[in-house]
C-alpha cells in the first residue's frame, strides 16, 4: 500500500472511532483494561480485574450491584449516560452490596483496608439503601458520579480515611446526600478521617445535603447545597475524642426549606443551613448561607445545639460568613453551656442572642 493510502486510512480509522464507528477495544486488547458494554456485568468485569485495572462502563442502564474489594481498581462510566440501577422485580438478589439495597460498595474489613480506589462518571439511582457505599477504605475517591433517588444515602463512607467525594450531584435520597460517619452500627468517639474532602459537590432535595457524623480532620467546601430539609450537619455526642477539629468553608447553603418529618435519631427538620451538635474547634467561615426558614428546633442559618444526648459544642469558631434572610435567625446560639465559641465578623441581620452580627 502506498504512503498516501496509509496515511488516509489512519486518518479515516481515528474519525471513525471518534464517531463510535468502530467498536471499542476489548478488555484482552489492552492490559489492565476492561471494558463494559449493555448487556454486559460490570460485576463479572471487576471480578476479572487484578489490583490497579480499569473498567469502563459504556453508555447504557445496569441492573446490578457492584461489590469492590480489590485495591487501586477505578470504576469509570462515560457520565451521565452510564446508569446503575437495581435489579428488576422480582430478582433476586445477588451478593453482599445487592443484599443490603446499594449500587456500589467499597468493602475491607478492619485491619485490611481497601485502598486508593477510584469511582468516577456514572449515575447510581433507585437502591432501597445507598447509592455509593464504602466501609474500611483509605484513599477513596468519588468523583462526577450523580447518587439520586436512593433511599437512604446517596454517597456514604464509614470507617474510611481520607476520602475524597468531589463534582458529585446528589439529590432526592432518604437520608444524607453525602454521608461521612465513624461507624453506622456502633458508639463510640470520633475517628481521624486523615483529611476526608467533600468539595464542589451538588446536593438537593435530600434530608440533609452533608451530615459529618462523629468524625474529625476534614474539609468541607466548595459545596452547592439547596432544597432540602437542612444544609449540613456536624453530629458528636459525648464520646471521646469529640467530633469536630474539621474546616467548613466557601459552601452556599441556600433555602434549605424542604420539611422532613421526625425519626427516631433527630427531631422534625426544616429551613436549617448549618447545624453544629456537640463538635469541638470546628471552623466554619466565609460560607453563604441564605433564606434557610423554618420553625424547627435546629431551623436557622448557622445554628449551634447541643447533641442528642446533651454533649456540648466547644471551641469551635464562625467567622466571616454571609448569613442573611434565615428564619427565625441568621445566627443562633441555642447551646447555651457550650464554651469557647466565638462569632467573629460575619455579615448577617438577626442572631440569638443579639449582637453577634458584625456592624
Amino acid at each position: 500500500m502506498r504512503k498516501r493510502d496509509i496515511t488516509c486510512s489512519a486518518a479515516l480509522a481515528v474519525a471513525s472511532a471518534a464517531l463510535g464507528l468502530v467498536a471499542a477495544p476489548s478488555s484482552a486488547s489492552v492490559p489492565g483494561h476492561h471494558v463494559v458494554r449493555p448487556g454486559g456485568s460490570i460485576q463479572r468485569a471487576v471480578d476479572a480485574a487484578a489490583p490497579g485495572d480499569t473498567v469502563v462502563v459504556l453508555p447504557g442502564t445496569y441492573r446490578e450491584s457492584v461489590l469492590i474489594t480489590k485495591p487501586g481498581l477505578t470504576l469509570r462510566g462515560t457520565g451521565g449516560r452510564t446508569v446503575i440501577a437495581p435489579p428488576a422485580t422480582g430478582t433476586k438478589a445477588a451478593g453482599a452490596c445487592a443484599a443490603g439495597g446499594n449500587g456500589v460498595c467499597v468493602i475491607g474489613a478492619e485491619g485490611r483496608t481497601v485502598d486508593d480506589v477510584s469511582i468516577s462518571s456514572l449515575t447510581v439511582s433507585g437502591f432501597s439503601g445507598n447509592g455509593v457505599w464504602a466501609s474500611w477504605t483509605d484513599g477513596l475517591t468519588v468523583s462526577e458520579v450523580t447518587a439520586s433517588g436512593n433511599g437512604t444515602w446517596g454517597i456514604a463512607q464509614e470507617r474510611s480515611t481520607r476520602g475524597d467525594f468531589r463534582r458529585n450531584t446528589a439529590t432526592g435520597n432518604g437520608d444524607a446526600g453525602i454521608f461521612v460517619a465513624n461507624s453506622v452500627d456502633e458508639e463510640g468517639g470520633a475517628i481521624d478521617t486523615r483529611g476526608t474532602r467533600v468539595t464542589d459537590n451538588t446536593l438537593s432535595d435530600n434530608r440533609i445535603g452533608i451530615t459529618a457524623r462523629r468524625v474529625r480532620n476534614m474539609v468541607i467546601g466548595g459545596n452547592q447545597v439547596t432544597g432540602n430539609c437542612s444544609g449540613l450537619f456536624v453530629v458528636g455526642d459525648e464520646s471521646k475524642p469529640a467530633a469536630g477539629a474539621m474546616t467548613v468553608t466557601g459552601n452556599e447553603i441556600v433555602e434549605n426549606n424542604k420539611f422532613c418529618a421526625a425519626t427516631e435519631r433527630l427531631t422534625a427538620l426544616q429551613g436549617s443551613g448549618i447545624v453544629l451538635t456537640g463538635s469541638e474547634k470546628t471552623l466554619v467561615r466565609d460560607n453563604v448561607v441564605r433564606g434557610n426558614a423554618g420553625t424547627t428546633p435546629h431551623s436557622g442559618g448557622i445554628v449551634l445545639f447541643k447533641s442528642f444526648v446533651g454533649a456540648l459544642n466547644t471551641g469551635n469558631t464562625i467567622s466571616g460568613n454571609l448569613v442573611r434572610d434565615n428564619l427565625p435567625a441568621d445566627l443562633a446560639d441555642r447551646d447555651a453551656s457550650g464554651t469557647g465559641n466565638t462569632f467573629v465578623s460575619n455579615e448577617c441581620g438577626t442572631s440569638v442572642p443579639a449582637g453577634m452580627c458584625a456592624e
